[in-house]
């Protein structure tokens, strides 16, 4: 990264280009009269006499146009510098073509290489940060992407062999009614979280490939019919459900959409205490706010909560419902839909989720309406 910058060079060929410009028509001049004393002749014709019939038509052109042949001399000169220009501007590129071995030897096993340009303002060095940022997000996306498949196949793994464990104990050994009726119990226990677990992955994926459609959505009549749906869960908690529900349309799909109210809403009654609230508010900004009673969140621990399989304090989540992908896949959702969510501690007990999104022009909202 020492190099010159291409910059400072292609300055350099331009001003020698600049110098030799004045010298161009000289230098004709000279090849032109070099030509004609030892070139071979192409019109034989003395002086200024015209040339007769016999006469070729190259040389019946030089009569006719005087300059003819110092233009083709000033055009062969021209061709000569166009030449010499290729390599010229090779040389100029060639930091530029220093940084490609470089880079194409980054993979996946060296991924915390990095250029280190320095502080530099010049091309390349700007050149070499922003490839070291890229390089960066890369990398964590990497990491996460690592993580995250070292997770699902723990907690895939995990209720497998729960599964093969339970049968092959069933296999060993006569059972009576009411160890079949447990066995049964147990097996459709762990097969219902592993098809849970398999759904948020699902959703997960699709929501991270982005949305095939932005269709003008009432966010307002989604979130309250997912809240009565949620209502005997709530009453069967001890949990008091809140709304205040505002016209609001958000442009995406409605199956996500749907799927984003009902995480926020199901982790709110998951992580709430008996007697506590879940409060829904929906909005023109931010467009949806869930709020929940229960334990404080500490701030340092609050990102952690949006990654999949995760908990407080980085841990592992507990086997006693969800997959460990809510609020993750609320995240990814959100992020399809151009919006931003995030988290805070209520500053009592329980945690605030706030979700925002891109206002939707008037014509989307009457195409809604109807």
């Amino acid at each position: 990264m020492s190099s010159p910058s291409p910059a400072r060079r292609i300055l350099l060929v331009v001003g020698i280009l600049l110098l030799i410009a004045p010298f161009v028509t000289t230098v004709a001049e000279l090849l032109l009269a070099l030509w004609r004393e030892f070139g071979p002749s192409w019109c034989a014709t003395p002086g200024l006499r015209a040339p007769g019939n016999d006469a070729s038509f190259f040389c019946v052109q030089v009569f006719r146009r005087p300059r003819l042949p110092m233009a083709i001399a000033v055009t062969v000169v021209l061709l000569i510098l166009l030449a010499a220009g290729y390599p010229a501007a090779r040389w100029c590129l060639r930091p530029l073509r220093g940084l490609v071995p470089v880079i194409a030897n980054v993979g996946p096993q060296n991924l915390g290489y990095r250029l280190k340009p320095g502080p530099g303002r010049d091309e390349l060095t700007v050149l070499g940060r922003a490839i070291d940022a890229m390089m960066d997000r890369i990398a964590v996306g990497y990491e996460a992407q690592r993580r995250f498949a070292a997770d699902a196949s723990h907690e895939l793994r995990t209720p497998l062999a729960v599964q093969r464990t339970l049968i092959e104990v069933s296999m060993a050994r006569t059972l009576n009614d009411d160890q079949l009726a447990l066995l049964t119990a147990q097996l459709l226990e762990t097969n219902e979280r592993n098809e849970r677990l398999i759904e948020g992955l699902l959703v997960l994926s699709e929501s991270d490939r982005g949305l095939l459609t932005h269709v003008p959505l009432r966010l307002d009549r989604i979130a309250a019919t997912v809240l009565d749906a949620h209502r005997a869960r709530a009453e069967k908690a001890d949990v008091t459900i809140i709304s205040r529900l505002s016209p609001r349309l958000v442009a995406g799909e409605q199956v996500l959409l749907e799927r984003l109210v009902v995480n926020l809403v199901q982790n709110g009654l998951k992580y709430n205490r008996p007697g506590g609230t879940l409060e829904v508010r929906v909005g023109t900004d931010p467009a949806l706010v869930v709020e929940n009673t229960g334990d404080d969140v500490p701030p340092d621990e609050v990102a952690a909560l949006f990654e999949p399989f995760r908990r407080r304090s980085g841990r592992r989540i507990d086997h006693s419902g969800g997959a460990g992908l809510g609020l993750a896949i609320a995240r990814s959702i959100t992020q399809a839909h151009e919006g931003i969510i995030t988290a805070s501690s209520t500053g009592r007990d329980g945690l605030r989720i706030q979700v925002t999104f891109p206002v939707v022009d008037d014509d989307a909202a009457g195409t809604a309406d109807d």
